[in-house]
């Protein structure tokens, strides 16, 4: 099994949603991997804080989601979690290579393949640590290859405290004119929900000056009408 072929897609930038979450276990190294050896514009994943103020990676808070544990993250210190082995997108046995990576081995395959690192920050962080995560990534040389996304709007604005010139979205559902509104004024562009988008909403945002990434698409057919839309990036599972 291979990735979907989106050929002709003009100047769309592609990201691998959770690395290539369609082929290998979302958010784990050897997902990251095979996004780095594609041809992906950037790979994709989520940043949690856990009990003990450390980083780790990985979609849900509750590990019950993708795992056989019933552990939360934000409730586990990092150790515990870094233990666990998983099983592959399949199922069949628990693999050694399938755990929660930490935000520096995932920046360091961003690096080794020069992928774009789209990383999301997960459930509302304190501004310290919203900090730490793009002073980590900065630490790393890497925070100029890097667009912070996330539904949270404080957290984009504590990054934009700190790092005003770094590259954000706003990651939202129905896109309104109060939500444009404020993307102007914080200088966001748009990660939208591809069910709640149209041409004319497209059109609108890019009046504003604001550029559109897409999720997440999985379909030849919907990425071809994304495309006539105009957007400017698609997050998928499985096209490439």
């Amino acid at each position: 099994m291979d990735t979907i072929k989106f050929n002709d897609k003009g100047s769309i930038k592609m990201v691998a949603h959770r690395g290539v979450s369609g082929l290998e276990k979302q958010n784990t190294c050897p997902a990251f991997e095979l996004a780095g050896k594609k041809s992906y514009y950037g790979i994709e994943t989520d940043v949690h804080v856990t009990k003990d103020g450390k980083f780790i990676l990985a979609h849900d808070s509750a590990l019950k989601f993708f795992t056989d544990s019933e552990l939360v993250i934000e409730e586990t210190d990092f150790d515990e979690l870094r233990a666990i082995r998983m099983k592959g997108i399949n199922g069949g046995d628990v693999r050694d290579d399938l755990f929660l990576p930490t935000l520096e081995e995932y920046i360091g395959i961003c690096k080794k393949y020069d992928k774009q690192a789209v990383l999301e920050l997960k459930n509302s962080i304190f501004r310290e640590k919203v900090w730490e995560i793009a002073d980590k990534t900065k630490e790393l040389g890497w925070i100029d290859r890097v667009t912070f996304i996330a539904f949270s709007r404080q957290d984009l604005l504590y990054l934009r405290e700190r790092y005003p010139e770094a590259d954000a979205q706003l990651l939202i559902g129905y896109c309104t004119e109060a939500d444009i509104e404020f993307m102007v004024e914080n200088k966001f562009d748009a990660d939208l929900y591809n069910e709640c988008l149209t041409k004319e909403k497209v059109e609108r945002l890019h009046e504003a000056g604001i550029k559109v990434n897409v999720w997440t698409v999985n379909t030849l057919e919907e990425a071809k009408k994304m495309q006539d839309f105009g957007v400017d990036m698609i997050t998928t599972n499985i096209l490439e």
